[in-house]
């Protein structure tokens, strides 16, 4: 088995804010040279020009991962990277029976079909070399069921399946492929999820956000650099006997 290249590269998508964000500043920060992929483009400039002003390594690159050609496009351009970090994601509340069929498609086709597409794009190369990492950033929604989030926690599900059976097709190589799944992090996209929470309890939303973190078992939301932390270790030479797991963060006591 071919040793780990020395100059690694990542390649994370969903990156321009949030907890892809804080990923691409993590893996920067450990000497990994990271491809920030993103469709805001205004976004993605904003992270390459914060992360020259450190010295990192970061190139902004703008794709959408639900598109085929696109994303055989860009790993085409970008080449061999060592680090999948498959983050990009969407998600919407509401009752099943006001989730319209074009929003069950979305978020399925987003949190889902992105990282399979991301995943197959990026993983000839690996096998080629032997050596590689693909860090899929699901949910704890990707674990059990809750109110209001069919169409999120399904998709979330399916990614997490996928991660599973990608692990076993990879056993035995240098490719490992796991799974993040944290409880709400302290984003734009819980923020959002708050205000669903207040419009169907009637509260406030400083009200509805205190309820989400007495919710959460640590008594308050997990934070990006949290979950950062977790998948920067995942794809390290450290984790390289660790596949096919799911590296929950929640704190504890959450039924799954």
């Amino acid at each position: 088995m071919s040793a780990a290249p020395q100059s690694r590269r990542a390649l994370v998508t969903g990156a321009s804010r949030g907890i892809g964000r804080a990923v691409v500043e993590r893996l920067a920060a450990d000497g990994l040279s990271v491809v920030a992929v993103g469709r805001d483009r205004d976004a993605l400039a904003d992270v390459a020009a914060s992360a020259g002003g450190r010295r990192w390594r970061v190139e902004p690159q703008r794709c959408d991962v639900t598109d085929e050609d696109a994303i055989t496009t860009l790993f085409d351009r970008v080449g061999p990277i060592d680090v999948l970090v498959a983050n990009a994601g969407v998600s919407a509340s509401a009752p099943v029976h006001r989730t319209s069929l074009n929003e069950w498609n979305r978020q399925l086709l987003v949190n889902a079909t992105g990282v399979f597409l991301s995943a197959r794009a990026a993983l000839p190369q690996m096998r080629e070399r032997n050596h590689g990492r693909i860090v899929v950033v699901a949910s704890v929604a990707a674990l059990h069921g809750a109110r209001y989030i069919s169409a999120y926690a399904a998709s979330k599900h399916a990614a997490l399946g996928f991660t599973r059976c990608l692990a076993a097709e990879v056993a035995g190589s240098g490719v490992t492929a796991n799974a993040v799944c944290p409880g709400y992090v302290d984003t734009a996209m819980t923020d959002r999820s708050i205000a669903t929470i207040a419009a169907l309890t009637d509260r406030d939303e400083a009200d509805a956000r205190a309820f989400l973190e007495r919710e959460q078992p640590l008594g308050r939301l997990i934070t990006p650099e949290e979950v950062a932390a977790a998948v920067a270790f995942l794809a390290s030479d450290a984790a390289a006997p660790i596949n096919g797991q799911t590296l929950v963060l929640d704190g504890g006591g959450l039924q799954h």
